[in-house]
């Protein structure tokens, strides 16, 4: 994913990932949430390292990360400047095999909305489409639901849901 940093917050923390050899979490936010006491943020968020970074034309800093895993976050807390620190525990991966992603319509069609949209295309630059793990959380990263319903279907142990979800809506 490409991020342009411009708020001071979020520059410290890449300055502070890249220094340390770290990394951060990206995650969605629960419109429904309180802000004050942090419940804006939801609870599943993916660690990323930076794995590369530079000045944009407009002075603004580029950095391109990378998802590693899923994390559940808790204990969030606000940084003098803002910035929202929290302890993270990996979440374990998904028991995602090729027998999960049977349906050859799920890889086949995202093949093609990759096509179609050479901007999303150049996000990644070696697409996994025999991986069913990374088809299914990149069909998640598209399909426009409720950061609700993603964060549930994330939090389950297997595939399983998501797969189901994504073969009634592509069929």
């Amino acid at each position: 994913m490409a991020l342009r940093i411009f708020e001071p917050r979020y520059t410290r923390m890449v300055k502070e990932a890249c220094a340390n050899d770290s990394g951060f979490v990206i995650c969605m936010l629960n419109a429904k949430g309180d802000k004050e006491r942090n419940e804006h943020i939801h609870k599943v968020g993916t660690y990323c390292k930076v794995i590369d970074f530079d000045k944009l034309e407009d002075g603004l800093l580029g950095v391109t990360v990378e998802g590693l895993h899923l994390v559940e976050i808790s204990n969030v807390e606000t940084e003098h400047d803002g910035l929202r620190t929290g302890q993270c525990a990996t979440f374990g991966a998904w028991q995602c095999t090729d027998t999960c992603v049977s349906e050859p319509l799920i890889v086949t069609r995202l093949q093609e909305i990759f096509e179609r949209y050479p901007e999303l295309k150049e996000l990644y630059t070696s697409p996994k489409f025999n991986d069913p793990t990374w088809v299914v959380h990149r069909w998640l990263e598209l399909v426009p639901v409720s950061a609700e319903y993603k964060q549930e279907l994330l939090s389950e142990r297997n595939c399983n849901e998501a797969v189901n979800f994504l073969t009634n809506l592509i069929e």
